[in-house]
């Protein structure tokens, strides 16, 4: 018994070690004076269908899980807000901006949409948006 833990133990080990050093920060694409952003997801819930809309171009980026962050998506230009739409077991969740008026545009570079939720069932109030500078 005492033998095949002294063998299972190192190997869970290296095999931790090795997923860990799989986990890669997403490839950043070249700017030409866009703007890139991703998304993240900070809550518990999996999101799917993800629709963002900065006013600056829309893309979808469709299932983001728990604690994970997309890949980043090119914008002709970005504020610090901007339209979110997801679905969230089945409901959909909503952040509707409702003008831009006194935002600046964001300077191109990478950005990243942190996106909590909510367990409430508020199509329009179980979302809030953290703007984070990559």
């Amino acid at each position: 018994m005492m033998r095949s833990t002294k063998i299972i133990l190192p190997s869970i080990l290296i095999f931790l070690f090795a997923c860990e050093q799989n986990i890669q920060e997403p490839e950043r694409p070249e700017l030409n004076g866009k703007t890139a952003i991703r998304i993240q997801n900070s809550s518990g819930f999996f999101y799917q269908n993800v629709v963002v809309n900065t006013g600056g171009g829309r893309h979808e980026y469709n299932t983001i899980v728990p604690s994970t962050s997309s890949d980043y998506k090119l914008y002709e230009f970005a504020y610090r807000y901007a339209f979110v739409e997801l679905t969230i077991d089945g409901d959909l969740a909503t952040i509707q901006p409702i003008d831009y008026v006194g935002e600046s545009k964001l300077e191109s570079g990478y950005y990243t949409y942190e996106i909590d939720a909510s367990g409430s069932g508020d199509r329009y109030g179980r979302l809030t948006l953290k703007l984070v500078e990559d």
